[in-house]
């Protein structure tokens, strides 16, 4: 995935959305001489680390201090405001697909929009932004600054589909190896980062679902009629995802429950039996070494037939001790 900047003055993308599902694309310095016709809508997908993004955006969008400073700010969260004239800055999140990057380390995407304008900024590359203006190079994409926003959001829950599967898959593997090999060691190190993973996604997720469901009940003037329905089907597909990642929470810490109580059942077996062996050769070794004394007076010493008598009498005390253990059902 790449996303050419351009350096003039930080433009990723920009485009007049023409009402039909095509656009003609813009450039800097296509932005001064401007003028949309009523059917038309304006996107600009920025690059918030640009210096020349951020001056047009303080100096040049007509958007308040306000506003722009919570579009540039540094560490931000999914969430929604409601500004006047019926505009609103949405803030939302992305799997981070970039190449060497972590997928749960999610791309954050700030966007303010009203019933004409969609300005965006982003840090990081975003795949679906690239295949939303792939779609409008194709004449199938958004009509207004309604379909652009659901059609982004569209694009970035649908990316966490594909990663959600990814960690299920070798959750259910373990499960299965465990299940079928009792002797089977599951991969603890996948675990936990499968486990991690999960619970930084849902950080981000849960609000992102409280978003979509605000955008579902709160229809703005300039949204589309069947808008509505398409955020609230958004908010079914992220609560899905969201008891997904939760039951592989779940299921992981199964996984490693059910390890180390086998673990320890081995291990209680494992002493069970040392006890019963020590148990067993406890009197004989007190035996032996009562007689191994090298010293006068030692019962049966000048006899001949001594140890003999000395093996019989251990061989009983071993039956003796086989028997007591059977009896108490030790073995």
């Amino acid at each position: 995935m790449h996303e050419d900047v351009n350096e003039a003055c930080g433009l990723v993308e920009g485009f007049v959305l023409d009402g039909a599902g095509g656009a003609r694309e813009l450039g800097c310095e296509d932005l001064e001489r401007l003028s949309l016709q009523p059917s038309e809508s304006l996107w600009l997908h920025w690059d918030r680390s640009h210096p020349l993004a951020q001056e047009w955006l303080r100096q040049h969008s007509g958007l308040s201090e306000f506003s722009c400073d919570l579009l540039l700010e540094e560490n931000t969260r999914p969430r929604l405001l409601s500004l006047p004239a019926d505009e609103m800055l949405l803030f939302l999140r992305g799997v981070n697909l970039n190449p060497g990057a972590e997928p749960e380390d999610m791309v954050s995407v700030r966007i303010f929009a009203d019933a004409q304008r969609v300005i965006s900024m982003r840090m990081r590359p975003l795949r679906a932004v690239s295949d939303l203006v792939e779609q409008l190079t194709q004449g199938r994409g958004p009509k207004n600054t309604s379909d652009l926003i659901l059609g982004l959001a569209t694009q970035l829950t649908s990316k966490i589909e594909t990663l959600v599967v990814g960690l299920t898959e070798p959750v259910d593997v373990e499960e299965e190896h465990i299940d079928n090999d009792e002797r089977y060691v599951p991969d603890h190190g996948q675990l936990q980062q499968i486990r991690r993973r999960s619970a930084s996604l849902r950080r981000f997720l849960a609000p992102q679902r409280d978003i979509y469901a605000q955008l579902a009940s709160n229809k703005r003037a300039w949204f589309s009629p069947d808008a509505c329905g398409y955020w609230n089907e958004l908010n079914n597909h992220l609560t899905r995802y969201l008891e997904e990642l939760e039951l592989i929470r779940e299921r992981v810490a199964l996984i490693l429950e059910s390890e180390h109580r086998r673990m320890s059942e081995q291990m209680n077996r494992t002493m069970y039996r040392f006890g019963i062996i020590t148990g067993f050769f406890l009197p004989l070794s007190f035996l032996t070494g009562l007689l191994g004394i090298n010293v006068g007076g030692i019962p049966g010493a000048e006899l001949p037939y001594a140890f003999i008598l000395v093996c019989v009498l251990m061989g009983a005390l071993s039956f003796g001790q086989w028997w007591l253990f059977r009896r108490l059902r030790w073995l």
